[in-house]
């Protein structure tokens, strides 16, 4: 239970490594993406690793297949989509980050986009 409190102790004396170990997971969160799709494929939407929307495409068809709400909700739902692979990928690199810190896991599980 408390065998990670050793590691970040230890890592609280060493700021530059954790000063490094951050701008790099700064770095790839920049770089992360994930999509999203709704009403089989008619609309795709693609958030990055900030959580903002980068694009929304719709199918050439979404005019002719569904009307304006129905359109609005399908890019509500792509989105969430999108969002929820993002988070996939935010805590797949904050165990890497803990990782390379000598850190548990769930140690970064506090910090707001981390574990």
């Amino acid at each position: 239970m408390f065998g990670g409190l050793g590691s970040l102790m230890s890592l609280l004396g060493n700021p530059e490594k954790l000063k490094n170990e951050m701008a790099k997971f700064q770095e790839q969160v920049g770089r992360l993406t994930a999509e999203g799709t709704a009403g089989g494929g008619v609309v795709t939407v693609k958030v990055n690793g900030r959580f903002e929307m980068l694009g929304c495409t719709l199918s050439a068809d979404a005019a002719k297949l569904y009307d304006k709400e129905m359109v609005e909700d399908l890019i509500v739902a792509a989105t969430n989509q999108a969002m929820a692979k993002v988070r996939e990928l935010l805590a797949a690199e904050s165990a890497k980050m803990a990782g390379n810190l000598g850190l548990p896991p769930g140690m970064l599980g506090g910090l707001p986009g981390l574990g």
